[in-house]
């Protein structure tokens, strides 16, 4: 059922419009024969067969079919390349350039043909008179630029009779009742099809102050952050767990339930008092404030379970060779607590990347200084919320994931792995 959902949102990200209805499992991004025209226009827009292009020197080909019913008049559709903005987010703020800039279009030729297709009302099969347009959109060579444009958008508008039947790559939608077409660009390059919300995200999340883009700014923070909590973690909870299963002093049990009691209060319960003492050392709004503010928790709880079932006869072994405490410690038992030390980083790990709360309490600017979580939160508001353009918003969320992914298929042996037993033997 999960992997289900994430392969569904995963299929969502990479279309135009992954709120449409009903959900379409085949679309233009996973068709190969949809590919190979992407590729030859990338290839003819900006000689990148990859991620296209409108680049100097493009000669591109691109063709329109419509049909009416036979016996009416078919017209010309008019078609443009309009100077549409890349995305309704920060990058569109500060977008100069547009193909439309550097774009000339020239009907080149038409061929007229029979299309034959089901009426939508009876059923019944009708003919049609199909005339396709072939149009050459190439760049300017007056233009007095050597500028590349990342995509081509593209319109044609034709009366609401004619119905557009075949086209060199599907159209991105039909606007206005289904006269205009429209494509967001028809010189894409096969990943430029595929992944070009992944390559939005990466492109439109931008400081609007310096032009710097931030998405793996975001990134970068959040591995500072998960990076320093893993090992803060690791310290502290191996050393009081082993002290809490191991040594008897007094107040040890006390001890023990105020760690459990800990457990059951909700961050939200001390969130205030806990900012006030991270500004009053002056530690708003850096990556360590939000490493410090939530260390040990659980884990102290789950390393005093693993030492408390590791064998009492192989620290007394070392006892009598003459290791004293901290040898057996640090010489023993860490070695052999290898698998729970291991969960718990991945634990701490996954929950620090995904940490929400802290971040946005405690880092508020510059927009630099973000993790991936609250990043996301301002993809939503610029795109999903505002716009309705969850691709991109579901995008960021997909690569979000990744480096927790990497971190459990790298080290799940461990999860399994019982290197007590391997000790004893």
């Amino acid at each position: 059922m999960l992997l289900g959902t994430f392969a569904i949102a995963f299929a969502a990200s990479l279309k135009e419009d992954p709120l449409e209805n009903p959900f379409r499992f085949i679309f233009p991004q996973i068709m190969p024969t949809v590919w190979i025209s992407a590729a030859d226009l990338g290839r003819q827009g900006a000689g990148d067969p990859w991620w296209g292009g409108f680049a100097p020197g493009a000669d591109v080909r691109f063709s329109l079919t419509y049909a009416v019913p036979a016996g009416e008049k078919l017209v010309e559709p008019e078609v443009e390349v309009p100077r549409r903005k890349p995305g309704s987010g920060l990058a569109a703020a500060i977008t100069t350039t547009f193909a439309a800039d550097y774009a000339v279009i020239e009907l080149v030729a038409t061929s007229d043909s029979q299309y034959r297709a089901a009426d939508k009302e009876t059923g019944e099969i009708r003919t049609y008179l199909a005339r396709t347009f072939d149009y050459r959109i190439f760049y300017d060579p007056g233009a007095g630029e050597n500028t590349k444009v990342e995509r081509m958008p593209f319109t044609a508008q034709a009366p609401r009779s004619q119905i557009l039947t075949d086209s060199t790559i599907p159209v991105t939608k039909m606007e206005r009742r289904g006269r205009v077409a429209s494509w967001n660009n028809i010189t894409p390059g096969i990943l430029g099809l595929i992944f070009n919300s992944y390559r939005r995200v990466i492109n439109e999340t931008v400081d609007l102050a310096s032009g710097e883009r931030l998405f793996f700014k975001w990134m970068g923070n959040s591995f500072f952050i998960a990076i320093g909590r893993v090992a803060l973690m690791i310290v502290l909870s191996s050393l009081a767990g082993y002290a809490l299963a191991r040594m008897q002093f007094r107040g040890l049990r006390l001890i023990f339930l105020f760690v459990i009691f800990s457990m059951t209060i909700p961050v939200q319960v001390t969130f205030i008092s806990n900012y006030l003492v991270i500004r009053d050392l002056g530690l708003l709004n850096t990556n360590f404030s939000v490493i410090v503010v939530a260390i040990a928790s659980a884990h102290v709880l789950l390393m005093k379970q693993f030492f408390e079932s590791f064998p009492r006869e192989i620290e007394e072994a070392a006892m009598v060779d003459g290791a004293n405490r901290f040898q057996v410690f640090f010489l023993v038992v860490l070695p052999n607590a290898r698998p729970a030390l291991i969960v718990n980083a991945i634990m701490a790990f996954q929950g620090a990347w995904n940490d929400f709360f802290w971040p946005f309490v405690l880092i508020t600017s510059p927009p630099g200084a973000l993790t991936v979580p609250v990043g996301l939160l301002s993809l939503r508001q610029s795109y999903g919320a505002g716009q309705g353009d969850w691709s991109l918003v579901l995008a960021g969320a997909f690569i979000s994931i990744v480096p927790v992914l990497i971190m459990f298929i790298l080290f799940q042996r461990y999860i399994v792995q019982n290197q007590t037993s391997v000790g004893v033997k």
